[in-house]
């Protein structure tokens, strides 16, 4: 699926290629390290700021502004989208659960089985830290579907189907696992190898538009590191 247009690289937003607009979505590619929405630590830096001042075009009288449909970690790069209206933004949310959305990560070690679905209660506590849980009275019910893509002697790269869209959802389930995601700082190994970013991408959304109802599918390939860090091949 293409766009309307194809945007210049220079008029894009710094950290986020749009990949796909018209009058009613955004859909991009977000770098890692950039945040989706305004955090306690960072209010202008982010992907939302960037795109209302990206729709408004320079007009600082314009009250255009883009409304937030879903969200990725600072940390995790790929596909994001937004609506340009609030109507779109409500049909949008309101048909959430038919939307698809697949992740490829890379893990520590080789998982035990080829494929299978990880399902816990996550709680997030008041650091910020999410928890799992087998106990139904300890947070929501989340599930994790992945496959084995490839393996290494020290990796695995996953494709990771989303069932439920938990906060760091991914990142937790593979740590239950005992297969951190590589890079991941916050629930990976303390201590040893430093990497130079987190190897969790959303590398594609599958969806029908709002208004048209035709299908959409865009990808974001992998990210140069994801390659280099699997031996190349």
């Amino acid at each position: 699926m293409s766009s309307i247009k194809k945007i210049p690289k220079r008029h894009q937003p710094k950290g986020f290629e749009v990949l796909y607009e018209d009058d009613h979505l955004i859909v991009g590619n977000k770098a890692p390290g950039l945040l989706t929405v305004g955090a306690l630590w960072e209010r202008e830096h982010t992907v939302h700021q960037l795109l209302n001042k990206y729709v408004r075009k320079g007009n600082s009288t314009s009250r255009k502004r883009v409304f937030v449909v879903h969200r990725l970690d600072q940390a995790t790069s790929g596909v994001l989208m937004f609506a340009k209206s609030e109507r779109v933004h409500f049909l949008l949310k309101e048909g959430w659960k038919d939307v698809q959305k697949t992740y490829y990560a890379i893990v520590h070690g080789r998982m035990p089985k080829p494929s299978g679905t990880i399902s816990s209660y996550l709680q997030e506590d008041e650091d910020y830290v999410v928890h799992s849980s087998a106990d139904s009275g300890e947070g929501r019910l989340s599930h994790t579907a992945y496959t084995v893509e490839r393996e290494t002697p020290r990796f695995s790269l996953l494709k990771i189907d989303l069932l439920t869209g938990r906060k760091n959802q991914i990142r937790v389930h593979m740590a239950d696992q005992g297969h951190p995601i590589v890079g991941d700082d916050k629930y990976g190994r303390p201590g040893g190898v430093r990497y130079p970013r987190l190897f969790l991408h959303a590398q594609q959304i599958s969806f029908v538009h709002p208004l048209s109802h035709k299908p959409l599918v865009f990808t974001a390939d992998l990210p140069g590191p994801f390659t280099t860090l699997l031996g190349g091949r």
